[in-house]
């Protein structure tokens, strides 16, 4: 295996490209900025780059934008990528299109060789390596941000009825429930959905099922 290593840290470029040595890795290259990370990538059609994040000159997110550039030019290039902390936005765009061959660790991880050396093979093996932080808080962000999350599974089951169309008065056929109990778990809806009062509730209730056509 082949790998290249983005990082302005020499230590670390130094300390990970020994740990793979150890391995039977080969580091073809190792770059501190973002620019010289796709020109060896260019030069060196590695299998794998490990990439940092934050790189020179703004030290934002150069390494992300380069590791995108890299799945849109080189797609058989593996990426794993290495962050101090837990970076939400960077993690959602580098896993929001093929997922194959892309890791996202924190650099803690590092520390911890056979792990670390696992999640390299894996990656650059076409699987998925996720840090169990990112993850976490990927999770949690989607709950915050699916306002569906917020429903009970009972209101769900509501709100699949009404998106079929039906009335209040069929709902509570459906589920074999009083009309007050439908009628209170429809306001629950309205108010989980953000959705203002209107005079009749027909169009919170069209709103309602838009969200749910499109969760």
């Amino acid at each position: 295996m082949r790998a290249v290593i983005a990082d302005d840290s020499v230590l670390l470029r130094e300390g990970i490209t020994r740990l793979l040595a150890e391995d039977d890795i080969e580091v073809v290259a190792g770059v501190g900025d973002a620019d010289a990370l796709l020109s060896a990538i260019g030069t060196h059609r590695p299998d794998l780059a490990v990439i940092d994040v934050r790189m020179p000159p703004g030290h934002r997110d150069e390494g992300l934008r380069a590791a995108i550039e890299i799945r849109r030019c080189w797609p058989e290039v593996a990426l794993l990528v290495l962050s101090q902390f837990v970076e939400e936005r960077y993690a959602t765009e580098l896993l929001a299109g093929e997922t194959r061959g892309i890791g996202y660790l924190l650099k803690d991880r590092v520390a911890d060789v056979a792990e670390f050396i696992e999640a390299v093979r894996r990656v650059a093996a076409g699987g998925t390596a996720l840090d169990p932080e990112v993850v976490r808080q990927l999770l949690a962000r989607s709950r915050q941000t699916d306002p569906l999350g917020r429903l009970t599974a009972r209101e769900r089951e509501v709100l699949a009825l009404m998106a079929e169309g039906r009335s209040n008065s069929a709902i509570a056929d459906s589920l074999v429930v009083s009309m007050g109990a439908v009628e209170k778990r429809v306001a629950n809806i309205f108010m989980k959905l953000d959705l203002p009062p209107d005079d009749e509730n027909h169009h919170r209730r069209v709103l309602a099922v838009v969200r749910y056509l499109n969760s």
